[in-house]
């Protein structure tokens, strides 16, 4: 285990009940009288005593529940990533603590060697999934944590010494961050998202850009040059001495750090030197943004010490994972394809490059995010034959895809299986049915996982049937 002494963190107060703030407290409760006096967990107004709160009890730690006020008096107080920084639990927790900071910098402070971070609106969890793929292939040891779904922290106590930590962090996670310094750093894109969280667009960015806060002159940033508030970034971190990966699938930027596409051939040059590593067609994840999200993948891997022909072989062995763009079956000669995981129009209008024009049917809708709609109606009367719209948004959904007059064909349905029977049924042999919802999933399901489950359930089921 590779873990850094901060000395004395004294009294600390953890907030949240979730599986973050429960496994913050645990590590806490591990330190008391080595580096903690007392470990006190404020759960929020919507929880309630049970058998997790009386384990973390017999562990040492005081649980409070039923409250969004932090009382006392503590050193340090770590925050659950999905309490908003401007709320009154928030607020009542700097007032209560000397510090407050998120769960990946009291991970990051615990143990700060070899952490690769990855950000962005779209493509994180591909990009660290692949990356730590490419580390493993090339004889490294690492582990992806953050928001993919390991905390940081319960990963810090079981590490391995030498192992890297590539760490997929979302803007709530990295606004609560103050000294965490990742060895690299990417940032794949910044569209509107969150911004119930973070009010603009502005702060969202912002927030975005603090992965690179710590980093110094010499250090990578892999930042896209693709869309104008990255752009931005790039040029900032370059005037502060950061080396600049410009990142793209549009063109071949400049200078002696890049990685693109030339003749579809992904290539990454650092400090000077290029490697051709693999083409597109050899990928198993389809689509441009997947060659972007493999190039920012192989630049960490290769900053990190990775062999080119390792991260090469890496690229071409890596499969889709679960619920992004995920093949979910064929039947009678039509693609079946979960992209769950698609929950802003962003992600939908660039699954949707990934198909012949006029060769998708897509299933849109969900729980009602309120995003503005006019781009993602425009991608998909250019590129689906037929637009199910489904769920709470599927109305306000399929008004927008109406407003032009053009050939594409809008279907209402209520639930996601009456939707999937309404696509299977028009679908022709050689289209895609593709669930690329752009919206949340809790108007139906617990999650998008859960969603993506269902219509893969679907798709067997149809297949059973022979249909």
């Amino acid at each position: 285990m590779t873990v850094a002494s901060e000395g004395m963190l004294g009294d600390v107060a953890v907030l949240g009940l979730g599986r973050t703030g429960e496994a913050v407290a645990r590590h806490l409760a591990g330190l008391v009288l080595a580096r903690v006096r007392s470990v006190t967990l404020f759960g929020g107004a919507a929880s309630r005593p049970g058998e997790r709160t009386r384990a973390l009890e017999a562990a040492g730690v005081r649980v409070v529940c039923g409250t969004d006020e932090v009382t006392g008096s503590y050193d340090l107080a770590v925050a659950s990533p999905g309490i908003p920084m401007d709320s009154a639990f928030f607020r009542s927790a700097e007032a209560a603590a000397a510090e407050v900071i998120g769960e990946p910098e009291l991970a990051w402070r615990e143990s700060p060697e070899r952490w690769l971070v990855v950000t962005g609106t779209n493509g994180k969890t591909t990009t660290t999934s692949l990356a730590t793929h490419l580390l493993r292939a090339a004889g490294l040891a690492a582990e992806a944590v953050g928001n993919i779904g390991v905390v940081c922290t319960e990963a810090a106590a079981r590490r391995e010494a030498g192992s890297w930590f590539v760490a997929e962090l979302s803007s709530f996670q990295l606004a609560t961050t103050s000294r965490l310094h990742p060895r690299a750093a990417a940032l794949l894109n910044v569209t509107p998202d969150h911004l119930e969280w973070h009010h603009t667009l502005e702060a969202y960015a912002a927030a975005k850009e603090r992965a690179f806060a710590n980093m110094g002159p010499g250090e990578l940033a892999v930042v896209s040059v693709d869309d104008d508030l990255c752009r931005g970034v790039a040029e900032r971190c370059a005037a502060r001495g950061l080396r600049v990966c410009r990142l793209s699938v549009e063109g071949e930027p400049e200078g002696p750090c890049a990685a693109f596409l030339r003749d579809d051939v992904l290539t990454v040059r650092l400090d000077g030197v290029e490697r051709a590593l693999a083409r597109t067609g050899e990928l198993l994840i389809e689509g441009r943004h997947n060659a972007q999200n493999a190039l920012a993948a192989a630049a960490l891997a290769l900053e990190a010490g990775a062999d080119a022909a390792a991260v090469a072989a890496g690229l071409r062995s890596f499969s889709p994972l679960e619920h992004r763009m995920e093949p979910a079956g064929e039947v009678a000669g039509v693609r079946y394809v979960n992209d769950s995981k698609a929950t802003n129009t962003d992600a939908v209008e660039k699954a949707l490059a990934a198909f012949e024009p006029g060769s998708v049917v897509v299933l849109l809708g969900g729980h009602d995010k309120r995003t503005d709609l006019s781009s993602l109606a425009r991608a998909v009367r250019a590129r689906c034959r037929v637009a199910v719209c489904f769920g709470e948004a599927g109305g306000r959904i399929a008004e927008a895809l109406s407003a032009e007059p053009s050939g594409l064909e809008v279907v209402r349905a209520e639930h996601l299986r009456d939707a999937f029977d309404a696509a299977a049924g028009v679908a022709r042999p050689g289209e895609v049915v593709l669930l690329s919802p752009a919206c949340s999933s809790f108007d139906e399901f617990s999650d998008m996982a859960e969603r993506g489950r269902a219509f893969r359930a679907l798709v067997a089921a149809r297949a059973g049937r022979g249909a």
